[in-house]
């Protein structure tokens, strides 16, 4: 009898304590600042020299590019730019060789599917990832 009034006591006095745990889908989680999540991607910024694909050591990203439309302006302009999340590792090497900064981290990690398939993120998709985005990232 003593064992389960220990127990009883030792479980009113934790009602009263301050929960621990988060109410996640409701209340968002703090994260740290330099939380590594999905990418944001800026195509405006691209200029497609392919060294997030090259540095990339599973290679998840998928990058194209076409010539310039105008003849009188040099460089390429991008057509095509995919990232593979199913075998991502989200090792933030891709947006630390990038010059023009048009790949960024995001605070966002929320990337549960039902299917493979809809892990492969294309550049539409990539582009509309604003949410969570760093405020150093932000521009």
């Amino acid at each position: 009898m003593l064992g389960w009034t220990k127990g009883f006591k030792y479980t009113l006095k934790n009602l009263t304590k301050k929960k621990v745990t988060y109410d996640y889908p409701n209340e968002p989680m703090e994260l740290p600042d330099r939380f590594r999540g999905i990418q944001k991607f800026y195509p405006e910024k691209c200029i497609v020299c392919n060294q997030c694909a090259l540095i990339c050591p599973t290679d998840c990203i998928q990058l194209t590019g076409k010539p310039h439309p105008d003849p009188n302006k040099k460089g390429k302009i991008i057509d095509t730019y995919n990232i593979n999340f199913e075998i991502c590792i989200l090792c933030d090497l891709c947006t630390e060789v990038c010059p023009t900064e048009a790949i960024v981290m995001t605070n966002n990690f929320e990337l549960a599917a039902y299917s493979r398939d809809e892990l492969f993120k294309d550049m539409k998709w990539l582009d509309e990832n604003d949410t969570n985005v760093r405020e150093e990232n932000k521009t």
